[in-house]
């Protein structure tokens, strides 16, 4: 008998009947319920930027991405790759209850996400309690001595 729910590739539309975004935390980290299963909540890396110019460069280099064209995005701590799979979706691997997954989204969806990291965004009073939940995570693992 299987008890580990078995996940091929989450899709993400904005127009989705299930709400699958949770938030974006104000480290620009995105928070998905994966199919629009509450209970089942991944994070993954966003997109970070300085200026309105290296934005607009991300956002021009996604919009040329092609079949089988990849994009990597660098954070100071760890990173992603969109893949783009056809011209209307782009995976972003990651990992849920320890399976290795690809997130699908729509270019829309994935443009929204992106456009996270503009330098005057301001996260909301809920994405906020993200990035505490998220801290509060942390702290709870055990400190090493080396």
């Amino acid at each position: 008998m299987m008890t580990q729910p078995f996940i091929l590739s989450p899709r993400y539309r904005l127009d989705d009947s299930s709400p699958w975004l949770e938030g974006v935390d104000p480290s620009r980290r995105y928070w998905l319920a994966v199919n629009g299963n509450q209970r089942l909540q991944v994070v993954i890396p966003g997109l970070w930027v300085s200026s309105v110019q290296e934005l607009k460069e991300v956002i021009l280099h996604f919009r040329s991405l092609q079949p089988q064209e990849k994009m990597v995005i660098q954070r100071m701590v760890g990173g992603f790759t969109i893949q783009c799979i056809s011209s209307n979706c782009y995976a972003i691997q990651g990992r849920v209850n320890g399976a290795l997954v690809w997130h699908l989204f729509d270019k829309e969806a994935m443009e929204t996400l992106l456009m996270t990291a503009h330098p005057d965004w301001i996260p909301s009073a809920k994405d906020l309690e993200l990035g505490r939940k998220l801290l509060e995570a942390a702290f709870r693992q055990p400190a090493y001595a080396i």
